[in-house]
């Protein structure tokens, strides 16, 4: 289900996306979804790796899958 999003962009931004979509046949509500839902993807990938290099320094102390389950069972 589609729904509607309102957003204030500049005029010029606005032009390019219509001469864009114009000249190689695409409709703009298709062409900003995608470009949306790109860039939310870079957005959650660049959190991903910030978070593991974040991280990382705890990998050492990290237990073995098999031995957290054992614990937890007991």
């Amino acid at each position: 289900m589609k729904g509607v999003l309102s957003i204030k962009i500049e005029k010029s931004l606005i032009q390019r996306i219509k001469e864009f979509c114009q000249m190689h046949g695409l409709k703009q509500g298709f062409f900003v979804e995608k470009a949306l839902k790109s860039q939310l993807d870079r957005e959650e990938q660049i959190e991903d790796i910030v978070e593991l290099k974040e991280l990382r320094f705890q990998e050492k102390l990290a237990v073995p899958f098999e031995d957290y389950l054992k614990k937890r069972k007991s």
